[in-house]
């Protein structure tokens, strides 16, 4: 799977102490783990305290997932960001992962976790992908596809497609690196 998010646990307590576990964990693919109590074993195996020490933790490092900027990860605890990446479906599907990732990008990470919240794991059933599409592609699309309207050869070449696509941005479409979102509600 593509959508393989990793994430390296810190703990203020080793942290503060400056001792071995102060770096964090090593590297934990989270699709690899089922529930919580499995990672929680992991970070024991690595030498973690949970229950005196390293009682406080948090993301210190992620890969795969949205961009680090965007999110102040010191302040999420990782179990409670597995969950939430567990019950939204994103570790276990594709497509739930890639719409994840623009639904964070374009709407913020706050966002979509509070769809996540809200909707369980049908959290993106109002959100559609149109990828490698443009604003040009999008119109036409809409126009010649979508709409159905016979339009004569001969006003084509009159027809601004891109501006056409483009006014979809007023009503939940959002341009994004692979292509075009629609985001509804």
């Amino acid at each position: 799977m593509k959508n393989e998010i990793k994430i390296v646990i810190g703990s203020w307590g080793s942290y503060n102490e400056c001792n071995e576990r102060a770096l964090g964990s090593e590297w934990l693919t989270l699709n690899d783990y089922d529930d919580w109590d499995e990672i929680a074993e992991e970070l024991k195996k690595q030498g973690f305290i949970l229950d005196g020490i390293d009682e406080e933790l948090f993301v210190q490092d992620i890969e795969n997932f949205i961009a680090s900027n965007s999110v102040n990860w010191d302040y999420v605890h990782p179990q409670s960001l597995f969950e939430l990446l567990k019950k939204s479906g994103v570790l276990d599907d594709d497509d739930k992962y890639e719409k994840s990732v623009i639904y964070c990008d374009i709407q913020g990470y706050e966002y979509w976790k509070q769809k996540v919240k809200d909707y369980d794991d049908a959290w993106d059933e109002d959100i559609y992908l149109y990828p490698d599409m443009d604003w040009y592609d999008l119109g036409y699309y809409f126009l010649h596809e979508v709409d159905c309207i016979a339009i004569p050869e001969c006003l084509e070449n009159y027809i601004d497609y891109e501006r056409y696509g483009e006014q979809f941005s007023y009503d939940g479409f959002h341009e994004y690196d692979g292509g075009i979102a629609e985001i509804r509600g």
